[in-house]
Parts: C-alpha cells; structure tokens; sequence
C-alpha cells in the first residue's frame, strides 16, 4: 500500500501544478463511482449457497483530470466482499489503475496503467468489462502519435494486472500502425473512397517455471518469448465496406492448449452493405490455437492479451441468451455470421401506415478437422498438438436462425417479435451436457401513454427436450420520465423443476445519481460478453447499484 500512497501523492502534486498552468488551460475534473452490492440469502430450491458474508459488494471510484496538454487520472476499488461469481483472487482493495498523459501535437505519451486494442483485438486488447471481473490493463508506458497524414502509429510496453497483482517477471510489449491511404494520395480521396492498411507486432515475455512431461521426469524447453503478428485491410467505397484481417503466432505452450508446441493462426473476413433502409453484413473467421496470456500457467478470463470476437448475435432477451456462446480458440473453430435488416417503407403492403423493419441473423460455428483425432491436453504434451486441415470441419458448436419483426402499430403502441431457433454445444463450451436444441419466441410492446408514461411488456417461451426443458419469461416495466422505472419479472421453469426465478425492480434517476433497488432470483448460468463467457452462480437476496457520475 505504500506503494499506492506515494502514487496518489505523486499524482495530486501534479494535479496541483496542472492548476497553476495558464489561463488557456484550464483544468476540468470528471470521475464517476459505482457501488453494486448483495444483501444474499440461502435458498436450497435453486442451490443459492448461504455465505459467510452475506452482504456482498464491489465498488469503485474513478477519479481524472484533464488539461490542454496534461491529464490524469487513478480509480479506487474495493473488493473485500465480490459479488458471487467473482473469483477469490479479486478480493482486496487499493488504487490498481493510475496514469498521467501528456499530449502534443500530435503525441500522445501515457505513463502508468492503460488499455488497448490493436485492429480488432486478435493478438492483444486490453480492455475492462465489470460484469464480468475483467480488467487486463497494462502498466507502463505507451505512445502514440498522430502527427503524420494519414499515419497512426502506437509503440507500448509494460506488465499486465492479474487482480490485485502486478506480475513483474512477465512483460508484453507491442508496436501498431495504420495507414490511410486516402488521406496520403488525393485521387483515391477524389473517387470516395477509404483504405486503410494496418499491421501490429505483440511480444510476450512470461514468466519461467517448470512444466513435467506426465510420466517422466523431463521438463519441458519453455521459450522464453512469444511473437504474434497482425496484418488488416478495411477497404470503403460508397455503400460498401470489406475488412481482411489475418493474424499468427509462435510457438506459445501454455495451460489453454495443454502445452503443445503448435504454431497459431487467424483469419478473418467481413463485408458489409448499407443504405437507407437496408443494411446487410456477411463475416467468416477461422482460428487455431490462438489463446494469449502474459501468464501461460492459467486459464479462465485472467492474464488474457487478445480476445477473439465471437460470431454470434448478442441476444438482450432473457430466454435468447440463456445459452450464449464461448469463442473456442483451443484447438479452434471456423465461425460464420450473417445478418439482413430492411425497413418496409411507409404506406407499402408490408410497412402499414408507420413502416416495418425486419431483421434476419444466422450463426454458424464448426470446429476444426482434427484429421480423425480427438484433442486431450494430457497426453499431447510436449508435441505439436492435433493437426488440422483448413477447410475441414468438425462437430458442430453453435447455430442460431432469428427473425425479428419491429412494427408501429398505432402512434404510441410499437410491437417487436422474434422467433429463434438454436443448436447450442454444451459439452464444447460448458465440458458436458450433449447439444441443446431449442426454438425461442418472443412478444414485447410498448404504449407511451404521453410523454412522461411508458408502459412496456415482454413475453417469452423456450422449448426444448434437451437439460432443464421448457421455460417461460414474463416481464412488466413501467417508466415514469425522468425519474422513476418499475419492473417486475418472472422466469418459470416449466419443464423440469417448477422453480420460478422473480424480480421487483425500482429504479431511480436525479441528476446525476441512478439508484437501483431489486429483489428476487437469478439463476445460475453462464454470463457473456463478445465471445468471454464466465459461470455465475445462483443468488436470491436484495440487489443495489448505485452509480455518480461528475
């Protein structure tokens, strides 16, 4: 901790100079703070577990400072209490996030803890994601530089957090640059259109240890570093737009692929197409073996660098993401999406007198072709890992087909409906269970009463024979503008266990305080965010967040 108070000293004596600069740069203060808490209880019908400490809470508080040249800003959290699902390792509080940046012409230098992507985060982003526990960020330093037509170039460096931990004997460092053609060469500019070339370069350095080969007594030749590489193209012209991007690494034998020696790659595809109206988006991604940490003797959602997008819609509706999906990057996947949206224009047959918008998205996810083998991470030790062909497939991992209908109906009612049909593999992302198919449908309306009433209903219902069969959603929500949201919930097992999982919800908003009070049961499931997924257990209690922003 002293570490963290000379820190904090640092920083308010550069806040204190920062305010004695010119009257031209004036110094502005922001922050926000985030209290979400628990008050739990035991309940044996849905395996809620009885805590030691029943009241549960993360916060944090994030503090900054910025200026013409000059900004600063730390964040403090405490996490002796996580909320369910947290990992023990998340337990403790202090200051884990401080930086300065200092900002010129075009120059942009960052000292302290930052995050980043480069490209579309294959081999390294750094990023935060609080529902989930994620927080990756690096600490060092890091420049950036924009001060060439059409170059952005960024050089970092520094050791990543793991919790409460910085490990200092593992460091990534990493260089990313874009080129904007159209901003280089007037002819390409003068036809409308855009082309961007880009390329990054990721070095890792884990820490060392000893990994034994099972049944004897030879340990295996770790390196002690690890290249990743990243290559991208996004090509804009009119209505149109295509991204390219391909990505490989070295030789990388870490826990996640059972400490083979294969090499990994990337490549990924998208095109789209928009216009008034319509917008269509087609995508493929292969990938193999491409999992990278700054610690290569962990798995989960720790020590992560990259993180592979996940080809799958992300469904907001209660039933729909009850089985979302997990990138696998180990051995890998071939993954493809495809998403249609038009907007019948008023007065046609199908757009009634407000218009109708229909949207249509497909999922499809494959494993890899492990020419006949099955991947054990035991006994391939020490080798290359399972052998794939490219274009072969494997078993089947996810599919989604949903259609969904947005109409106005009258001036103040609008009425959305979505039917979905899933295959999800269970054992593939969870470890068992066998594939679950299901069929979704869902209602959901909405009537403005005027402009400070808003009355709005959900209904779902999920079938299937496969795990806890069928299950039914129902919701209420009334919205009191500006002020005030009430909502009220039931989540009904109806094909197994009976069990019903309800919620009561109030919520405040003044100024810039939002306050939420609800009370119920969430089952236990899986929570995903861009294709990282994490198991979250089963609560019932009292729920409290508590945001301010400033």
């Amino acid at each position: 901790m002293n570490r963290f108070r000379a820190a904090i000293y640092t920083l308010c004596a550069l806040c204190a100079a920062l305010g004695s600069q010119a009257q031209d740069s004036p110094v502005q203060v922001h922050g926000n703070v985030q209290f979400n808490g628990l008050l739990a209880q035991e309940d044996k019908v849905i395996n809620a577990p009885k805590y030691d400490e029943p009241f549960r809470f993360n916060t944090y508080a994030d503090f900054g400072l910025t200026s013409k040249y000059v900004d600063a800003g730390l964040r403090f959290e405490y996490m002796m209490f996580p909320l369910p699902g947290y990992e023990q390792d998340s337990r403790g509080w202090g200051v884990p996030n401080l930086y300065v940046k200092g900002k010129y012409k075009g120059f942009e230098l960052t000292a302290g803890s930052f995050y980043e992507q480069f490209g579309s985060g294959l081999i390294l982003r750094l990023y935060e994601d609080r529902p989930l526990g994620i927080d990756n960020a690096l600490s060092g330093a890091r420049l950036k530089v924009n001060a060439i037509n059409g170059v952005r170039l960024t050089v970092l460096g520094g050791v990543q957090r793991r919790y409460w931990k910085w490990d200092w004997k593992s460091q990534t460092y990493g260089a990313d640059a874009e080129v904007y053609m159209d901003d280089l060469f007037k002819s390409i500019r003068d036809r409308g259109t855009s082309w961007m070339l880009g390329a990054s370069y990721v070095l890792n350095h884990p820490a060392e240890g000893d990994v034994m080969v099972p049944g004897t007594d030879f340990r295996l030749n770790l390196p002690s570093t690890v290249s990743a590489m990243d290559f991208r193209t996004r090509f804009t012209k009119g209505n149109w737009s295509v991204l390219a991007e391909t990505a490989f690494k070295g030789q990388d034998p870490i826990a996640d692929n059972g400490y083979t020696y294969g090499d990994g790659s990337v490549y990924l595809l998208s095109a789209s197409y928009s216009k008034s109206g319509l917008s269509a988006l087609v995508q493929a991604q292969r990938n193999q073996n491409f999992t990278m940490r700054s610690d290569r003797y962990v798995t989960g959602i720790s020590a992560m660098l990259n993180n592979m997008p996940a080809f799958a819609y992300q469904h907001t509706y209660a039933l729909a993401a009850m089985y979302p999906y997990s990138t696998q990057t180990v051995p890998g996947e071939w993954a493809y999406q495809a998403a249609l949206s038009y907007k019948f224009k008023r007065g046609s047959a199908l757009g009634g007198k407000y218009g109708t918008t229909f949207r249509l998205n497909a999922s499809y996810v494959r494993g890899l072709d492990l020419d006949g083998r099955e991947f054990d991470k035991n006994s391939m030790r020490g080798t290359d890992g399972p052998g794939a062909s490219f274009f072969g497939w494997g078993d089947v991992h996810y599919q989604d087909v949903n259609l969904q209908m947005e109409k106005r109906i009258t001036r103040d009612f609008t009425l959305t409906a979505m039917y979905m049909n899933q295959l999800y593999n269970k054992t593939v992302v969870e470890g068992e269970g066998g594939n679950i198919r299901s069929n979704i449908f869902v209602l959901d309306g909405k009537y403005k009463f005027n402009r400070r009433y808003t009355l709005r209903a959900e209904l779902q219902y999920l079938t299937t024979r496969q795990d806890a069969r069928d299950w039914a959603y129902g919701m209420v929500e009334l919205s009191v503008q500006p002020y005030l949201m009430f909502s009220l919930s039931d989540m009904w097992n109806c094909g197994s266990t009976g069990d019903h999982y309800y919620m009561a919800a109030v919520t405040g908003n003044y100024r810039n305080n939002r306050l939420m009070l609800a009370y119920g049961r969430t089952r236990e499931g899986i929570n995903c965010s861009g294709g990282v997924c994490r198991k979250m257990p089963a609560t019932h209690g009292l729920q409290i967040a508590y945001t301010y922003n400033f």
